[in-house]
């Protein structure tokens, strides 16, 4: 392939098709979904270790560590966005250019999380104030654990760089070697031979390892020289200035998402421990749904990046339309499911009889959120692939402002039923918000471009 055909390779016009979509959107959910298979193992592993405190050290480490590593979300995120435009420009030295951008700021932020893990380790257990013996083991998963921080957030640059160039299959093998490496040396290490706590904690390092360097040589391999960009034209000032913005526009968008969901359990605590326990039950059902919608928004990132880096307002507006119709459809169709065969769902996560007759209560409630949070996700993807982080930000915190209202009105007339309404009017409030605008800033964006 020559130079001119390869720096065409996916510019200009082309056409959006359901098959486009569900390439990128299927193996990324089976990716997904390797996720909660990995948890489960990890606490079947702990909670044969015969000791409750390391099952309970181990849900507190694990909870901590993804507090910290999913703060950094943005960085798998952004690098998406930015490739897929210059995929869609045609732009090959900037691809390369926007790798190397956000592995180099990952491996940095890696680093800086595994020297600062002592003060992160002792902040925690002062926030999570396990017991002495549940301390310990948190202490031993965590200390292990955080040591693989600069691979897993190069695995975001990476993943990120491979889902611009909207390679859903690559994105799913490089799921599925870190999470099955981490799922089978949990087992060898953890109860093969004997380590407990640090065996899975080990397999998880080498679990993000192994996916790292997979990963570089699969990005790597397929850069070419031709296309390889200066030092200086990586770091300049104005690039690395504009990511920072756009970066830092998600990561608040991430956080005011993480304050609204710990602000449901924290008001759902002060309805006593039966509604809790209900609630971490139903909670299983939004994440699920959000699996796929996941998949879906992945999807609307890669093409609308790409159609707008190809200029080509075609292609973007029937990117929007087919994704919205698949997560419409499949957050239905979830919904659908939830309601006919959900408290079948509960008896499987619980078997406390009280615990699954309040959730059943509350059951129509959460299968409501695949619909009312359908609109939400693929609108995320939508503005992540645009670049319109400073407007989703702002539409997220006005969002959360709703909620907060809704919270204050609902919660004292109707309790937790009135909280699981307002989780559902946030979740509509997101979807609905972010829609407006995006007429306008299309309008604005094609515009300009041409």
């Amino acid at each position: 392939m020559d130079a001119s055909a390869r720096a065409s390779e996916g510019a200009g016009p082309f056409e959006v098709t359901h098959r486009l979509v569900l390439s990128i959107a299927i193996p990324m959910t089976l990716g997904f979904l390797t996720t909660p298979l990995l948890g489960i193992t990890d606490t079947a592993v702990a909670g044969r270790l015969g000791s409750a405190e390391a099952l309970a050290g181990l849900a507190v480490g694990a909870v901590l560590f993804d507090l910290i590593l999913g703060s950094f979300n943005f960085l798998r995120a952004s690098t998406t966005g930015l490739v897929a435009q210059a995929f869609g420009r045609g732009d090959r030295r900037e691809e390369q250019a926007i790798f190397w951008r956000a592995l180099a700021i990952a491996i940095g932020c890696g680093l800086l999380i595994a020297l600062a893990s002592p003060l992160l380790l002792k902040a925690g257990l002062v926030l999570m104030a396990p017991p002495p013996g549940v301390a310990e083991a948190t202490i031993t998963y965590f200390s292990i654990r955080i040591l693989a921080g600069p691979m897993a957030l190069a695995n975001y640059a990476i993943l990120g760089f491979v889902l611009g160039r909207g390679r859903g299959m690559t994105g799913l093998l490089l799921q599925a070697i870190i999470n099955g490496v981490n799922i089978v040396l949990s087992i060898v290490l953890g109860l093969h031979y004997g380590w407990g706590v640090s065996g899975i904690a080990g397999g998880a390092l080498i679990g993000e390892t192994a996916g790292m360097l997979t990963g570089l040589v699969l990005v790597l391999r397929r850069f070419d020289r031709a296309d390889r960009p200066a030092r200086g034209a990586i770091f300049t000032a104005a690039r690395m200035r504009a990511l920072f913005a756009l970066n830092r526009d998600i990561m608040i968008r991430t956080f005011v998402l993480l304050a609204a969901f710990t602000l449901m359990t924290r008001i759902g605590s002060s309805f006593g421990p039966l509604s809790l326990a209900a609630n971490a039950v139903l909670m299983n059902i939004f994440l699920v749904a959000g699996y796929y919608l996941d998949g879906l928004a992945n999807a609307a990132e890669q093409i609308v990046g790409r159609s707008i880096g190809a200029n080509h307002r075609p292609a973007f507006d029937r990117a929007v339309r087919l994704t919205m119709l698949w997560s419409f459809g499949l957050g239905a169709a979830t919904a659908l499911l939830f309601f006919l065969f959900g408290t079948d769902v509960i008896a499987l996560l619980t078997t406390t009889e009280t615990v699954r007759a309040e959730a059943a209560t509350y059951l129509p409630w959460a299968a409501l959120t695949a619909i009312t949070g359908a609109l939400a996700f693929q609108m995320d993807g939508v503005y992540i692939g645009a670049a319109w982080s400073a407007t989703m930000r702002n539409m997220m915190i006005l969002s959360f402002l709703g909620y907060l209202a809704a919270l204050a009105i609902f919660v004292p007339l109707f309790g937790n039923h009135g909280l699981w309404l307002s989780l559902n009017l946030f979740l509509a409030f997101r979807g609905l918000f972010l829609a407006s605008r995006v007429p306008r800033l299309a309008g604005q964006i094609f515009r300009s471009a041409q």
